[in-house]
């Protein structure tokens, strides 16, 4: 028997136009009015006209991924494709939690934005980095970054994408030292992201008693189906466990390749990427080639997955 995952991108997916193809649909165009109106301004209009730089700033970047990923989502089911399982990439994991019906769109929109103000005063735009290392284990790599963090410049592991991607976190001139240093044990590449802020790294820890703040004041439902949480890579379903995880993954190493192989042994076959981009559609396939994958980012795609899965 067939289980079908939905997986929903993070930051550095956006890009302007994104979603634009679904406004012929009156209900997927409700998500952008949905969230305009919890927001008190015109995200759909940054979204279809930037500018990028605006764009791609924290608490901009995560209320309009989650927009767009949300109404695929909604438009899968709605063509009778159901997911066993539901996972994201960091801001990702809140699409997941709304396709599980733990928080309404709405509510997760205002808590993305909430999450991305509170991640942006931690760390002001500029002052913090991210790159992709390429080539280096995960155990070598920390090496380099506690060595750098022992110098004084604080730098994490933030994303354990796939073999031979990890991410890595922390002040602008600590990821730097890594990157170079990285490269001097054996990494093939490293490659800055175009992010605004150190994700999942120790300096986003002052922002996470906010965040509690924020998810305090929301009454999670259930997840059904399971969500796997990016902090243990495990299914969870239980609010008061989603809402810790929640606020430790703010400060914690996302864990995709093991949430992938998690998902792979429960059974899923097939992975939908509910959002902009192929990012993740990638990371997938270099953890498991066996396993297929579907990038859905505009009507034509969603038309493609539809036919392929319904058939």
């Amino acid at each position: 028997m067939t289980k079908i995952a939905f997986i929903f991108p993070g930051q550095g997916s956006q890009s302007i136009g994104m979603g634009a193809s679904f406004s012929e649909d009156e209900r997927s165009r409700s998500f952008f009015d949905q969230a305009d109106e919890a927001l008190g301004f015109s995200l759909s209009q940054l979204i279809q006209e930037g500018p990028q730089e605006e764009l791609t700033l924290t608490y901009n970047a995560q209320p309009a991924l989650l927009t767009v990923s949300a109404l695929i989502a909604e438009r899968l089911e709605r063509a009778g494709i159901k997911p066993d399982y539901t996972a994201g990439h960091s801001l990702g994991e809140y699409s997941a939690l709304v396709a599980s019906g733990v928080l309404t769109f709405k509510e997760a929109v205002d808590a993305v934005y909430q999450r991305g103000l509170l991640m942006n005063e931690a760390v002001p735009a500029g002052k913090g980095a991210m790159a992709a290392v390429l080539g280096l284990g995960a155990k070598e790599l920390a090496r380099v970054t506690d060595e750098v963090t022992a110098d004084g410049q604080s730098v994490q592991l933030a994303n354990i994408n796939c073999p031979g991607q990890i991410v890595i976190s922390g002040t602008k001139e600590g990821v730097e030292r890594a990157s170079a240093l990285a490269k001097e044990q054996g990494a093939k590449r490293a490659i800055p992201l175009d992010v605004s802020g150190p994700f999942h790294s120790e300096l986003m820890e002052p922002a996470s008693e906010g965040l509690r703040k924020t998810l305090d004041a929301i009454d999670l439902a259930k997840a059904e189906p399971p969500v796997i949480s990016n902090v243990t890579a495990q299914p969870v379903t239980e609010p008061a466990e989603i809402r810790d995880l929640l606020v430790r993954q703010l400060y914690s190493p996302v864990q995709w390749e093991q949430s992938v192989r998690e998902m792979i042994s429960q059974g899923v076959t097939v992975f939908i990427e509910a959002g902009p981009g192929k990012v993740l559609s990638g990371l997938v396939k270099k953890i498991d080639r066996s396993v297929k994958v579907i990038p859905v980012f505009d009507e034509e795609t969603l038309e493609k997955a539809v036919e392929e899965l319904t058939q």
